[in-house]
């Protein structure tokens, strides 16, 4: 018989941490806290792989799983020493999700599940508090109606909203008991109204009914949205973990909070985290009331008069200090904590991998290297390589003027710019725009996934630095401030005012989400400097890589910034972007209006110079490192003009018939231009072309190679080569070049020419192709677009179709596409390396940067990657960790 429940609680557990993929990752969690013997509350999970049945046979469950559910609620009950559905001495559970990878907020949770008009009753009277009952008996109404039987949360608000304000409260603690007695029927009738039957009172059936939310919440469209954000396989399904209740809203000596060993957003290695006294969980998370600190430290940093949990409870503050520091240990990492007191007793609800920043991530892998928790090759696997675009993007700048309209909490490193939107909708809507946006809302919901993905920056007037908005921020790598208390939301209006200020939608904002500042306007920004764990984690990364990490830089700033980062060279140049400087343009407008080869090398001589100067800069910068020179090779078209009134304008200016220009610029004009006059087909139809940027090249290597004492050997890539004949017509301007340089020089020229791999008949023909050519470089963005047929520019409108019904398993410009793409770059490493051994091959496309294409490369044996300079970090450590036998995600 299949197992398809695993109990835990009594100092044991039939689970354990690596487990987690049956378990999920709180289930897991619970069972490994439980086996060291933690005060965990009794409970039991029930598997993925009931996930995985359940979807695969309609909505329905194993035979024998009822069964197993009822003995394992029975091993609970003797535990907790009460009884599942008893009138006398109810156990209440809570019903949660639980993947293998935390989705936090994405699916579906309900507390104090058992209740019912007569266990609520005994509740009452077993607490001697008949406010806690009836306050845990709306709660688990609202909760049980939102996400078992689609009631909206609104409705229940509504309710308690009018009877506050009727009365005068703010807070849901000021109500009374007798007060709750009457909202609870309140509740009911609503349900009834909404429902059209009575809220159920069987425990059995609210808790089969608990159950089949949290596993139907898996395919919700908030938890479909995160998965696909994250990389997360829709086949890993979810668990259900039931626990028994211990409650925290129980008076003063009760609270729940969530806690972190590390500070997530630094990495400092200190207790991070926050409470609300008289509380359930769900209090802490949503953001419904502003939480406390949990150390005296944390207090007196934040400037709060409210007592934090070391003063208020300090025998449980002990407690969870004593077992944070118990729990890291064991995980050898920071953990992201659950817990509740009960009357002054401390229970674990969970403990997972704590979500952090990059910059946290940093220094926590770094510091527990050097604490001996972990090796240095382990340090360098924990990082994932695309989070460190999150240290990679502006900061505001300390000398700008700041205009502060608020302060909130600093919940997500970092600052963006951009125009107020108050919904989701418009900011994905804006954002598709190509619109700059800053999402503000009075609290985020998991609803909000899409607009918080869309926005720069996210801003909430509630909620504290553990709240949905903040932990998803922080996953995002997106600034956020949040319980910025001073502003004031209408929705209605579309405005936003703190203070004397007011703003409405369609004003710039900045948000600070390190120091929680909310300022008027659009700032002006700096880059970041990288902090000394950077350094030390890449070091590491760099000792352990074989894959060579070059950029593609076209300007001298390229090259500053891709060596600043980390670049071994340059692997692509793209000459044709030297030409469209404006004191440039002219002169190339003139060579392709030329009607005969000696006026075109007139125009060219024009730019001889400019390009040699160009090329001695770069040469010069990178100081004997490699660079790949990719000779001209967009269409001539584009370099032209469009539209009569701009034709007239460039016309004049050169004082040239506009007729003849718009003729030229017309027989240029192309139905395919991917596929037409460009690449190698320039360099042969207008061999000047290619002999000019060969003189550029030559001359300029002799030249910073005097300046700097280090020689140059340039590497010149001839670009979209079908056949050999193609390459070796060039290849001999090049070399004839070469030779009158060195002749007039009196200088030995040492350099390579090779191609770029962009048609699958060259990586088919790679072998015949290398008899001639020194080094290939996969030009991936072309490769994709010829061997799927697909314009990289026109999939848009249909990619997202493909990738959501699971044609394809992700966008094949973003990441390789291993079977059919990388099967085409498998065949031309082969093929080229058994006809030239030592042939030296990289790749050039925007997938240098992906951390699954890097982990790739590595794997057929490239020589080197080349990303854009800001992806150069990303891609020492994809493949860094490549060489450590990491598996990339989202790697076929």
């Amino acid at each position: 018989m299949a197992k398809w429940v695993y109990t835990f609680g009594d100092g044991k557990a039939e689970g354990r941490a690596d487990l987690r993929g049956l378990l999920g990752g709180k289930g897991a969690g619970l069972a490994e806290m439980a086996d060291l013997g933690l005060p965990v509350p009794p409970g039991f999970t029930i598997t993925t792989e009931v996930c995985t049945y359940f979807y695969a046979n309609g909505n329905t469950y194993p035979p024998d799983l009822e069964a197993q559910v009822k003995a394992a609620l029975v091993q609970v009950a003797r535990i907790a020493g009460k009884n599942f559905g008893d009138r006398d001495n109810p156990l209440l559970v809570s019903v949660r999700s639980g993947a293998r990878a935390s989705m936090p907020g994405m699916m579906d949770t309900v507390l104090n599940l058992g209740l019912n008009d007569e266990t609520v009753e005994a509740l009452a009277r077993k607490s001697g508090d008949r406010r806690f009952a009836y306050d845990s008996y709306r709660r688990f109404i609202t909760m049980y109606s939102s996400v078992v039987l689609g009631i909206g949360h609104h409705h229940f608000e509504e309710i308690l909203d009018d009877h506050k304000d009727r009365n005068g409260y703010s807070l849901d603690t000021e109500v009374t008991a007798e007060e709750w007695v009457k909202l609870v029927e309140r509740y009911k009738e609503r349900v009834q109204e909404e429902h059209g039957q009575p809220f159920p009172q069987d425990a059995q059936r609210q808790l089969w009914g608990a159950i089949g939310a949290v596993f139907g919440s898996w395919m919700n469209a908030r938890a479909k949205t995160y998965r696909r954000l994250h990389n997360i396989p829709e086949s890993w399904g979810t668990a259900v973990n039931v626990q028994a209740m211990v409650f925290g809203n129980m008076g003063d000596t009760s609270a729940t909070g969530v806690a972190f060993t590390r500070n997530p957003s630094t990495g400092e290695r200190s207790l991070y985290g926050e409470f609300l006294i008289n509380a359930q969980g769900e209090d802490v998370v949503a953001g419904i009331r502003t939480p406390q600190e949990i150390t005296e430290a944390a207090r007196k940093e934040a400037g709060s008069t409210k007592p934090s949990l070391e003063r208020l409870l300090p025998e449980a503050f002990a407690e969870l200090t004593r077992i944070y520091q118990v729990l890291e240990r064991h995980y050898r990492d920071m953990q992201d904590l659950e817990f509740t007191v009960e009357r002054g007793k401390l229970w674990m609800l969970q403990t997972r991998g704590g979500k952090r920043t990059a910059k946290a991530a940093l220094r926590i892998a770094v510091e527990l290297a050097s604490e001996g928790l972990i090796s240095k090759e382990e340090a360098v696997t924990r990082i994932e390589p695309i989070s460190l675009d999150q240290l990679l993007h502006p900061t505001i700048d300390p000398r700008a003027e700041r205009k502060v309209i608020a302060t909130g909490l600093p919940a997500s490193p970092g600052a963006a710019s951009g125009e107020i939107v108050f919904s989701s909708d418009d900011a994905a809507t804006l954002k598709a725009e190509g619109r700059k946006v800053i999402l503000v809302r009075v609290e985020t919901s998991p609803e909000d996934i899409h607009g918080m993905h869309a926005a720069e920056g996210i801003l909430t007037t509630r909620g504290g630095m553990t709240s949905h908005a903040a932990v998803v921020a922080r996953g995002m790598g997106k600034p956020c401030v949040s319980g910025a208390g001073a502003i004031r939301v209408d929705t209605a209006r579309r405005t936003m005012s703190a203070g004397s200020v007011t703003l409405k939608e369609g004003d710039l904002i900045t948000v600070d989400g390190s120091t929680g500042q909310v300022l008027a306007g659009r700032i002006r920004m700096i880059e970041p400097e990288l902090s000394s764990e950077f350094g030390t984690l890449m070091g590491w990364a760099d000792t352990v890589r074989r894959l060579g990490v070059r950029a593609n830089a076209d300007t001298p700033n390229d090259a500053r910034v891709a060596l600043k980062f980390g670049a071994e060279g340059i692997g692509l140049c793209r000459t044709e972007h030297m030409f469209f400087d404006e004191d440039r343009i002219q002169a190339v407008r003139e060579m392709i209006l030329a009607d005969e080869e000696t006026a075109r090398r007139v125009a060219i001589a024009k730019l001889l110079p400019m390009q040699r100067a160009d090329f001695v800069e770069l040469f010069e910068i990178m100081h004997g490192r490699p660079v790949t020179i990719r000779l001209l090779d967009p269409p001539l078209h584009e370099f032209l003009p469009h539209g009569e009134e701009e034709i007239a304008e460039v016309a004049a200016a050169m004082g040239a018939d506009p007729k003849k220009l718009a003729a030229r610029a017309q027989e240029l004009q192309e139905f395919n231009p991917m596929l037409g006059f460009r690449g190698c087909r320039i360099a042969i139809a207008y061999p000047e072309i290619a002999e000019m940027q060969a003189r550029a090249i030559f001359e300029a290597a002799i030249e910073a190679g005097r300046h700097t004492g280090k020689p140059v050997v340039p590497e010149v890539m001839v670009p979209l080569i079908a056949t050999k004949a193609e390459f070796d017509l060039v290849k001999a301007r090049i070399d004839a070049m070469a030779e009158a340089v060195a002749k007039e020089s009196g200088q030995k020229i040492s350099y390579q020419v090779g191609t770029m791999i962009e048609l699958p008949r060259a990586a088919l023909l790679a072998g015949e192709i290398a008899e001639t050519a020194e080094f290939f470089s996969f030009g991936t963005n072309d490769l994709t677009q010829t061997t799927y047929g697909i314009s990289r520019d026109d999939a848009a409108t249909f990619l997202g179709i493909y990738v959501a019904r699971g044609i394809l398993p992700g966008n094949p410009f973003i990441s390789i596409d291993q079977q059919g793409v990388g099967e085409l770059i498998r065949i031309g490493v082969e093929r080229g390396r058994k006809t030239r051994p030592n042939l030296k091959v990289g790749i050039c496309g925007e997938h240098g940067g992906d951390p699954a294409s890097v982990a790739f490369c590595h794997d057929v044996k490239l020589d080197y990657v080349s990303c854009s300079p800001f992806r150069v970090p990303i891609a020492r450590l994809a493949a860094a960790q490549a060489a450590l036998g990491k598996t990339a995600a989202g790697q076929a």
